[in-house]
This record gives C-alpha cells, sequence and structure tokens, in this order.
C-alpha cells in the first residue's frame, strides 16, 4: 500500500505559507508592475485579471479531482446519491492521493459552472474595456504575465496543496469555493471603476461599452489592484477567519469541515445477522421508483422533446419513457438491491455488495425514533419497511420478509401500523 506521506522534498518546501504567500504576492506584483511601469490601462488589467480567474479555476478543478475528503452530496439525488454514498476511492501509485468516487460526481456540475462564471465575469469587465480592434495587442500585452500566473498557481498547487497535506482537508466542493470570490472581486471592483469613470465621461444615452479605457488614471487602476490584493489576503488567512468564527459567538459561515476521510467502521461483534431485499422487492421496487423521482420524468420529458425537434418518424417517446425506467431500475438497485444489512451485538451497518464498502453504521443510541410501515406495495409484497430516525437523518430500509434482526439491534421496540 502506497504511503500517504508527501515526499519529503514536498514536505520541506511546504512548511509554513511561503508558497501560496509568493504565489499571492506574484499576482498581485504582475498588475502593479504593469500599471506603473510598463503604462498598462484598463483594458491589459482586466485582461490579465480574466485570465487569472480563468488559470484559477483550472487549478481549482485539479484540486478538487484528488480531494482527500468525500463530498456532501443529497443522499435523495437521482444516480448520485446512493453512488455518493459509497466511499470508493482510486489510489495513485506512489503519490499517497485518491480519487474520490464522490469528487468525480462533483466535476461535471462544478466545471461548467466554472466556465459560465469565468465567462459572464469577462463579457461584463473584459468585454466593456477592450476595443475590438485591440483584443491581439492587450493579450500580446499580458501573455508573458499570464504564463508567469499558471506556472505560480501550478507550483503552489504542487507544494502547498500537496506537499503540505493540505488536500486531505478539502473535499471537491470546497476546493473550488475560493474561485467564486475571487470572480466576485474582479467584476465588481470593474464594475465600480467603469460605472465611475463612465459617468464622468460618458454622455447621456451613450453605451457604458464606448468607454475609453486609457481614461481611467493610474489611481483608479491602482485601487483596483488593491482590492484584488485584500480579497486575496482574505484568501489566504481564511483558515484563521474560520477557526475564528468556530471559536466565536458569532456565525460567520466561513467555518465549515467536510465530512471526514476515515471509511464507516463495518466491524461487528458476534453474532451477526445479514439481510437482504428479496427479489421480488427488488423488481417491484425497480418499477415503481419513478413515481417517487420526479426528476426521472423530467429526464424522459427532455429526451422526448430533443427526439421531437431533431428527429422525425421515431419513436422518441417511447425510448424516453424507457431510458426512464432504466434510470429508475439502476437507482433503485444502486440504494437498495445492491445493498445488505448487517446486524451484529450493538449496531446495524449497511454494506455495498459491489465494492464491499460500507455506507452506514448506527448503534443503538443514535436513534431517535423506530417504526415500521406497511405501504401500499409492502402489503401487495407481503413486507415490510423499517424506518430508523436519527438526530439529523433518516434511514428506510424498505422491502424486507423478515426486519427483526435488524429491529433486535436497538433496545427500543418499534412501532407497527396495527399498534
Amino acid at each position: 500500500m502506497p504511503s500517504s506521506r508527501p515526499p519529503d522534498g514536498l514536505r520541506a518546501l511546504a512548511r509554513g505559507r511561503r508558497p501560496r504567500v509568493l504565489s499571492v504576492a506574484l499576482a498581485n506584483l504582475l498588475p502593479l508592475v504593469g500599471v506603473v511601469s510598463l503604462g498598462w490601462n484598463a483594458a491589459a488589467l482586466m485582461t490579465l485579471y480574466w485570465f487569472e480567474l480563468g488559470i484559477a479555476s483550472g487549478w481549482a478543478l485539479v484540486r478538487a479531482l484528488f480531494a482527500g475528503r468525500p463530498s456532501e452530496i443529497e443522499r435523495d439525488g437521482l444516480l448520485i446519491g446512493p453512488l455518493a454514498q459509497r466511499r470508493v476511492a482510486l489510489s495513485i501509485p506512489w503519490t499517497g492521493v485518491q480519487v474520490r468516487l464522490s469528487s468525480l460526481l462533483v466535476l461535471p456540475v462544478a466545471a461548467p459552472i466554472l466556465a459560465v462564471v469565468w465567462l459572464v465575469v469577462g463579457t461584463l469587465t473584459v468585454g466593456v474595456v477592450v476595443e475590438e480592434g485591440n483584443v491581439s495587442t492587450v493579450v500580446d500585452t499580458v501573455a508573458l504575465a499570464t504564463l508567469a500566473l499558471f506556472i505560480g498557481e501550478g507550483v503552489t498547487t504542487l507544494v502547498e496543496y500537496f506537499g503540505r497535506g493540505e488536500h486531505r482537508d478539502h473535499s471537491a466542493q470546497t476546493a473550488i469555493q475560493g474561485v467564486f470570490a475571487q470572480g466576485a472581486a474582479i467584476f465588481f471592483g470593474a464594475l465600480f471603476t467603469v460605472t465611475i469613470v463612465g459617468a464622468g465621461t460618458l454622455e447621456e444615452d451613450t453605451p457604458i461599452s464606448a468607454i475609453d479605457p486609457d481614461a481611467i488614471g493610474i489611481p483608479l487602476l491602482l485601487g483596483i489592484v488593491a482590492v484584488k490584493f485584500a480579497f486575496d489576503l482574505a484568501g489566504l488567512y481564511g483558515d484563521r477567519l474560520a477557526a475564528f468564527d468556530e471559536s466565536s459567538s458569532l456565525d460567520l459561515g466561513l467555518s465549515y469541515d467536510p465530512p471526514a476521510a476515515e471509511p464507516v467502521d463495518g466491524s461487528l461483534a458476534e453474532p451477526t445477522e445479514t439481510v437482504r431485499q428479496p427479489r421480488r422487492a427488488r423488481l417491484a421496487g425497480a418499477l415503481t421508483t419513478p413515481l417517487g423521482h420526479p426528476g426521472l420524468w423530467y429526464v424522459g420529458g427532455g429526451l422526448a422533446l430533443l427526439g421531437l425537434l431533431f428527429a422525425f418518424g421515431g419513436d422518441w417517446g417511447t425510448v424516453a419513457l424507457l431510458l426512464a425506467a432504466a434510470l429508475a431500475a439502476l437507482d433503485h438497485e444502486l440504494r437498495h438491491g445492491l445493498v445488505e444489512y448487517r446486524a451484529g451485538d450493538g449496531a446495524l451497518v449497511a454494506r455495498d455488495r459491489l465494492s464491499g464498502a460500507t455506507m452506514w453504521r448506527v448503534e443503538p443510541w443514535d436513534e431517535t425514533d423506530l417504526r415500521v410501515e406497511r405501504r401500499r406495495l409492502d402489503r401487495r409484497l407481503g413486507t415490510e419497511t423499517v424506518v430508523i430516525e436519527l438526530r439529523d437523518d433518516e434511514y428506510r430500509i424498505p422491502g424486507l420478509d423478515d426486519p427483526e434482526p435488524v429491529l433486535d439491534v436497538f433496545d427500543r421496540r418499534p412501532d407497527r401500523p396495527d399498534g
């Protein structure tokens, strides 16, 4: 098994905040030199900041891919809910780094969102101050600085995020959240500056796109640099702000810990008994799942609409319904059919039959309520559903022929529909 400790060279470089401080200094020194010494105007400055946002987004996705903690995903989500419960990961040899399944579920959503944020910020900043005929000139002006920012962010990610072991404290979601603050800083700084200059230089009814980038003087440009630097410092010392939030009575929303990286303890004292859904319950549950998942109908309806738009004469409605049914069957199998429940002395454990990973564990003293339900499907199949309520969660185990091994784990006797 590969060691989880980073190489000695990276650990030595990563001591303290030195790599991140150098990266922040580089990211703010380059535009400062450009404005003061090289005569950059607003177009060049905003273009560099826009490129910096794109670079930060790209490296954030790299950090999210190798985040050491599971992502927090709602259990009720179609397919991704039951998949995220399986804390499985692929280890990268000789690195001590893992790619978690929950991170892979976040990236297809996070990447388009970051791309949209980057395009929107660029449209509302660079698109306003850069004249159409000067695009290539502006890009050439900041090309070398952009390359330096890319290398600086990459070195910081390698040395600090991996070498210092910060990846062990992040989920895919927390690894990318800083990019949104950076985009907001660039956007609002540019919006404020353009609005002030536009109000003083443009005539009434003149579009804001007609603003002259050279009309924004050095003091205002330095003001933009200072605002950006302030946001970067806040990100640099974000851990101290979070610690202050956690230790104080104020609730600033800065303190948040992703789920722990440690796997759920699946060990049980003997004797143990294993309970699974019978085949008839698995089949019936797969067929009736669409009734409880409106999202499946959205998927099927969307595919049917695409079929009407791009194909004629094909029975796309049937195809869409079949696909929705297949998704329903897969969701139910992942959520219940491929899960076995191991009841032992003092705990109940849910185990994935495919990967062998423990999905959750409930101790007898964790539950706040215990009941047995017999809904319409249970009455038809002759099965029962066990509902275990916790302080802030709930587990449902449907379609059991004999729920007694599960119920015997708890001291509380369950509420039953017949009293």
